[in-house]
């Protein structure tokens, strides 16, 4: 057996690692959750499976459900609806109605064609079963897809609306249906009301107990102050209505909405709650879809057979022809009608829990190993294949926000395009500024290694507008191992140093070079100290690991006596706005010569940001804005310059959320190596890796 902690560290890391994978693919992190949970589960390794955890890790999934209720009901609010009312009730019932009919029609069909022996009662009780257990959405699924996406719009509304009023209908269709079926089978003529009025109870029930937990919850907030506070005590209350739902028999899932639904939409509009579970929420997302992938088996997709494949095909047909009915009907707007079908699709949890009531029914149980097979493989494919149809619905509908689009976008194609093609290309514009002229009388040179033919280009850039600051020339050095790799490049030296001679000189300048022989490392220091070298510019290679020559650049960066710019060239090469994140105001003074020169070659907006501590106060952060701007007026005064101070929680998240307004970014980078880089690890390199703008890291000879 597999300890219960040992395998919530398991799910947890290898959700979060196939979330990442799926990303890459351009595929929803809800995806890889499942994925994860399929390698993990019986139809993987078998790590988690029954045997090895049985049903220990079950209640963190009740746990997760209802704090997924509760967000679910969030988006319910009468105030926002008053205008989509009636396409959310219209878009309901049509889409449970028609998916009902066509999954209970084409499965009655294909039942009858490939089991002609049984009895016609049998192939309809089936058929009606099937089509009640269709209704089903994935509620958990589409929030997370929402909040990852960060989806606003007509569509998103009208959607979250539609998925909680769609449960609650589609299990009292289900209860009316468990009624007909046993009255097919000859249990009574009472068994229909019976049905009915049994539906009714677990709703009724279910909202009731949600609706008294929502008026709690906002009593009990008006009486507390503190985050950790409310947090505390709103998890209570909700972990007590799940528990108290799930003894009485009622749907944990519908009183966690109600409960939302109730707070949002008191007067009060308090919302503290739902913000402080934010938090909470993520590692619940990556256990609760990883578990549910843990429980599905991919061995009922050959049990299903023909009445499984149209069981899936009759319920996607539906739900998109359903949806886009109602969406018509009610005139709602274009957009809805278009995607709203398709994130309709994935189907998960109350789907389950009805098909194992099922299993228990004493007067339907011999119908159970027929319809779970097929209810399972439905949800299989629907877990994998929905998250990606209801993706393909946000970004239609242009409701992704723009930042996580333009993350996100091109990820699959580019990581495909990396495995079996090449890393990536530098995108350099040509240069169209005036060209620059060499001083009369040069003073130096500034340095650049000429290593990768794919940077080459852009590090010429870089060293001649260096160069055009310190007054000096550029240079380029090329190591070789030995004199025969010569051979190997190029036997011409005049063609040796053609990509960076032909930038350099489109800029105006002439290009010096020089070729050394040995190792990297030694041989750019001996460059330098050959040379009265002004500054040294290195380039990390192109892809998504560029450290493998940081062992490079702290050796060279440690041993010369000129500053060091290592350059992470990203996309397009652009400095037209320019991020200059920093520590201390005393590091301003070592980059200004690099902010000088890329000021005077591309007139940017430079914005200046020192990351201070979180618990700073407001008179902190302006007395260190006011410091920040004279150090600005007394030493770019010429360039348009921007600056603020911010409470850093993260200083890495901080810098990558204000780099999205930049296209490059400069900071300085402190000589450390061995031991000491090892335990205080490295700002610069961290942002080098993680950041998806171009980066000027500068390693100053004043440390």
């Amino acid at each position: 057996m597999v300890d219960v902690t040992l395998g919530l560290a398991i799910l947890l890391a290898t959700g979060m690692l196939f979330a990442h994978i799926a990303k890459q693919f351009s595929l929803p992190s809800v995806t890889g959750f499942i994925l994860a949970g399929l390698v993990l589960g019986p139809s993987g390794f078998g790590w988690l499976t029954e045997q090895t955890v049985g049903h220990k890790l079950d209640h963190f999934t009740q746990i997760a459900l209802m704090l997924i209720a509760f967000g679910i009901g969030e988006h319910v609010e009468l105030r926002k609806l008053g205008a989509i009312s009636k396409h959310v009730l219209t878009i309901c019932c049509s889409q449970a109605l028609v998916t009902f009919l066509l999954v209970s029609t084409s499965t009655l069909v294909v039942s009858w064609l490939f089991a002609a022996e049984h009895a016609m009662s049998s192939h309809i009780i089936l058929a009606l079963l099937l089509g009640a257990l269709s209704l089903p959405s994935a509620p958990a699924a589409i929030l997370h897809m929402v909040r990852e996406f960060e989806a606003k719009g007509p569509l998103t509304s009208i959607l979250m609306a539609v998925i909680a009023m769609g449960d609650a209908l589609a299990i009292m269709i289900y209860g009316i249906t468990l009624s007909i079926a046993h009255q097919l089978q000859g249990s009574g003529a009472g068994s229909l009301f019976a049905g009915i009025i049994g539906s009714f109870s677990e709703i009724g029930g279910s909202i009731i107990i949600g609706t008294c937990t929502g008026l709690l919850i906002d009593v009990t907030l008006h009486k507390l102050h503190t985050k950790g506070e409310m947090l505390t005590a709103g998890l209570a209350l909700l972990l007590l209505c799940g528990e108290l739902t799930q003894l009485m028999g009622f749907s944990p899932l519908l009183a966690g909405m109600a409960a939302g639904f109730i707070l949002i939409n008191r007067e009060e509009r308090d919302v503290r709650l739902f913000r402080n579970l934010n938090g909470f929420e993520p590692p619940m997302y990556v256990l609760f879809f990883t578990l549910a992938g843990v429980h599905l088996d991919l061995s009922m997709l050959s049990q299903a057979g023909w009445v499984g494949l149209t069981y899936f095909i009759a319920r996607i047909i539906g739900k998109y022809a359903g949806s886009r009915l109602g969406a018509m009907s009610s005139h709602a707007e274009p957009v809805v009608r278009k995607y709203l079908g398709l994130a309709m699709i994935p189907q998960a949890g109350v789907a389950i829990g009805l098909v194992f009531i099922l299993a228990g029914d004493a007067l339907l149980v011999d119908y159970a190993p027929r319809i779970i097979p097929i209810v399972l493989a439905g949800v299989v494919l629907a877990e994998l294949f929905g998250p990606i149809l209801a993706r393909q619905a946000f970004i239609k509908s242009n409701e992704v926000s723009p930042d996580v689009q333009q993350k996100d976008s091109g990820k699959g194609q580019s990581l495909l395009h990396r495995a079996f093609f090449h890393s990536e290309e530098l995108s350099l514009a040509p240069w169209t500024n005036d060209k620059l002229y060499p001083s009369g009388a040069p003073q130096g040179v500034v340095i650049f290694g000429a290593a990768n033919y794919a940077t080459v280009r852009g590090l010429a850039r870089v060293a001649t507008i260096l160069a055009h600051h310190f007054y000096a020339l550029p240079m380029s050095v090329r190591v070789l191992e030995n004199k025969l790799d010569e051979e190997k490049i190029d036997l011409a030296a005049s063609s040796r140093f053609l990509p960076e001679t032909d930038e350099v000189n489109n800029m105006g300048y002439s290009l010096l070079t020089w070729v050394e022989y040995g190792v990297a490392a030694t041989r750019l220091i001996a460059a330098v100290n050959a040379h009265h070298t002004k500054a040294l510019v290195l380039g990390y290679p192109l892809g998504r690991t560029p450290m493998g020559i940081q062992k490079i650049v702290d050796k060279v960066a440690s041993s010369v006596p000129c500053p060091v710019v290592a350059v992470r060239f990203v996309g397009r090469f652009s400095s037209n706005s320019i991020l200059v994140p920093f520590l201390h105001v005393k590091e301003l003074d070592d980059l200004l010569p690099i902010l000088e020169a890329m000021g005077a070659a591309s007139q940017p907006v430079i914005t200046l940001m020192q990351m201070m501590p979180a618990d700073c106060t407001r008179q902190d952060l302006q007395m260190i804005e006011r410091e920040i701007s004279e150090w600005a007026e007394l030493n770019l005064l010429e360039f348009d310059t921007n600056y603020h101070a911010v409470a850093a929680e993260s200083r890495l998240e901080a810098i990558l959320k204000e780099a999205k307004k930049h296209d490059l970014i400069i900071l300085k980078a402190v000589r450390m190596h061995g031991v000491n880089r090892f335990f205080r690890g490295s700002l610069a390199n961290a942002v080098v890796k993680n950041c998806s703008n171009s980066v000027f890291a500068v390693y100053s000879n004043h440390d």
